[in-house]
């Protein structure tokens, strides 16, 4: 027998923790999702052999469900798949500066960054309203017998919505996010889950996260829509011109001092435009990059703050 072979887990806190041995160095996501899918099944398979102790459970269970090793392998496995869908193919990387500047249009995860900064402020005021009424409710009712029960609703209520706001964060931004809560509760009384609730860092993680969402909303909304909105206006003004010439409208007024008046004549002419247009189409394709760097950082915030052993615990 091979000395270095890890030993058969009697428990199963030992089989987690040598299922966690055996994902070290893999993505934190996977490693929760395996954990939570490993406890849960295990727990109910005791659950249904009430007679059997856990190491009688455990020597039955590992031979259908699978030893540590085998069960991280799988997992690294599966990820493999689901990294391939969070990367769809980008095109072939330019050499230039120019062709990395403008390649940022062809790049999905700019979009899907854009269309986050956009949703966030609806999301935020959400999540911030959440977490706030319901910390309010909470102190406030813990007087009455009813206090702790509500929450524990509550903090139950964060752990649902974080993996809601997971899910959109994997799906727009392409950073992978846990599937499975932190812990399984299978088998925990009221008290047990309400001090693993609140012993956990993940529950304030993602109070603290879901808090500062207001803030983090407003200002990607606000820089999305501003930058977006002037660039597009500056790129399209030729065709604005165009348009109002046809109509026999000036394009241009002015009422004030001569030297003012020269600026905005030549502004309001073909080269002024032309000038104002190319300006804008710089600043769209400065803004993509912008939003693009934006999301790949609200993404590791959100894995930081909502993914257990992201922040090294």
């Amino acid at each position: 027998m091979n000395a270095d072979a890890p030993k058969m887990p009697r428990t199963i806190a030992e089989y987690l923790e040598q299922l966690r041995a055996a994902l070290r160095g893999a993505d934190p996501a996977l490693i929760q999702d395996a954990l939570y899918d490993a406890e849960e099944h295990l727990r109910a398979e005791l659950a249904e052999q009430p007679g059997r102790s856990e190491a009688e459970m455990l020597a039955k269970v590992v031979g259908s469900y699978g030893a540590p090793e085998e069960v991280a392998e799988l997992y690294r496995d599966q990820e493999i798949k689901i990294q391939r869908a969070l990367r769809p193919p980008r095109p072939p990387k330019q050499a230039s500066w120019v062709g990395k500047f403008f390649g940022v249009a062809a790049d999905p995860h700019t979009y899907g960054a854009l269309f986050y900064m956009v949703l966030s402020l609806a999301t935020g005021i959400f999540y911030f309203t959440w977490v706030v009424t319901g910390i309010s409710l909470s102190f406030g009712l813990l007087v009455l017998i009813i206090g702790l029960p509500f929450a524990m609703l509550f903090l139950g209520s964060v752990r649902v919505l974080s993996l809601v706001e997971g899910r959109i964060v994997e799906t727009m931004l392409g950073v992978r996010m846990p599937r499975r809560p932190v812990f399984s509760t299978r088998g925990m009384s009221f008290w047990q889950r309400m001090g693993t609730m609140v012993r956990d860092p993940r529950t304030w993680g993602t109070v603290f996260y879901m808090f500062m969402m207001l803030p983090l909303g407003i200002a990607y909304f606000t820089i999305a829509v501003t930058f977006l909105a002037t660039s597009l206006a500056l790129a399209l003004a030729p065709i604005a011109k165009a348009v109002l010439e046809s109509m026999g409208v000036p394009y241009s007024t002015c009422d004030g001092p001569s030297w003012i008046c020269d600026w905005v004549t030549w502004l309001g002419g073909w080269p002024g435009t032309i000038c104002a247009s190319l300006i804008g189409i710089v600043m769209l394709f400065t803004t993509l990059h912008m939003v693009r760097g934006l999301g790949h950082l609200h993404g590791q915030i959100a894995k930081h703050l909502l993914v257990a052993g992201s922040a090294g615990e």
